[in-house]
């Protein structure tokens, strides 16, 4: 004789399912660089987080292309075309994140550039370019951003400025000294603005990267470097752009209270 059962319960159905908010929801994000490499990367990592993401770099085609590819994903992108060594440029494109978007609360400082070379084959307009690029651009876009970053850590608890730096702001690379010297004000500048911005719920953090492959290294054209680089891939599986992407995620989706102040994010088989 068969012993009745009780009926399984009915699996609930998708609708019924609780939304999951997604971790940077209702967060704005500016990404300098954004055109290729590391910026696109981090770009698309963020606008899957849920962040509006602001698309800014030189290339219009580019940025138009990637803005194109994060909304057709369910995204929501904004292209401004500017170089970030313009002053005015960047101030009017923060003028209309402010406009359009209500201001920023997350800032992807990235944009940058490296051209090694022996310091004695006086590569003026190469060590010209770096500062240009990695200090006074970087400066540029922290000026034209701040204000934006402490009004929306004001209201709501929490922004954030991620620079991205190098491994060569702490380790010596031979003919690599600008750009190395460059990073290293990276390194140190986003220390001291953390130690400036932090009471006001801004969180300042630096990334270093060991050799990651993007554009950076087509732009190399010191034979000696390139060797160097060529080798180096021969002898070990370089980061790519998606890596520093996630890491950026990471650390934006942390809890306020929580700021990792310099993250070295290293290929396994690079000792230093």
């Amino acid at each position: 004789m068969s012993t009745p059962t009780s009926p399984s319960p009915a699996a609930p159905s998708p609708a019924a399912l609780p939304l999951v908010p997604l971790p940077l929801a209702g967060r704005t994000a500016v990404v300098t660089g954004a055109s290729s490499g590391i910026g696109e990367a981090t770009a698309e990592e963020l606008a899957g987080l849920g962040a509006r993401v602001v698309l800014l770099a030189r290339r219009a085609e580019r940025l138009a292309a990637l803005a194109d590819r994060i909304e057709r994903a369910g995204g929501t992108a904004l292209a401004i075309a500017a170089d970030v060594t313009d002053r005015a440029a960047v101030r009017a494109a923060a003028d209309r994140v402010a406009a359009e978007l209500g201001g920023a609360d997350l800032l992807f400082n990235n944009a940058g550039v490296m051209l090694p070379a022996p310091v004695e084959e006086l590569a003026v307009d190469q060590w010209q370019r770096q500062i240009d690029l990695n200090v006074s651009g970087l400066m540029n876009v922290i000026g034209a951003f701040t204000p934006q970053l402490v009004a929306a850590a004001a209201e709501r608890g929490v922004a954030d400025l991620v620079n991205t730096s190098s491994i060569a702001a702490q380790n010596i690379f031979p003919t690599f000294a600008v750009y190395s010297a460059t990073k290293a004000y990276v390194t140190h500048l986003s220390r001291h603005l953390r130690a400036e911005l932090g009471a006001k719920h801004v969180r300042v953090s630096t990334i270093e990267p060991g050799i990651v492959g993007t554009e950076l290294q087509d732009h190399v054209t010191d034979r000696g470097a390139l060797d160097w680089l060529a080798g180096s891939k021969e002898t070990m599986e370089w980061l790519v752009p998606g890596d520093i992407a996630r890491t950026v995620g990471f650390l934006a989706a942390l809890p306020p209270r929580v700021n990792l102040q310099q993250v070295t994010v290293m290929p396994t088989g690079q000792a230093s």
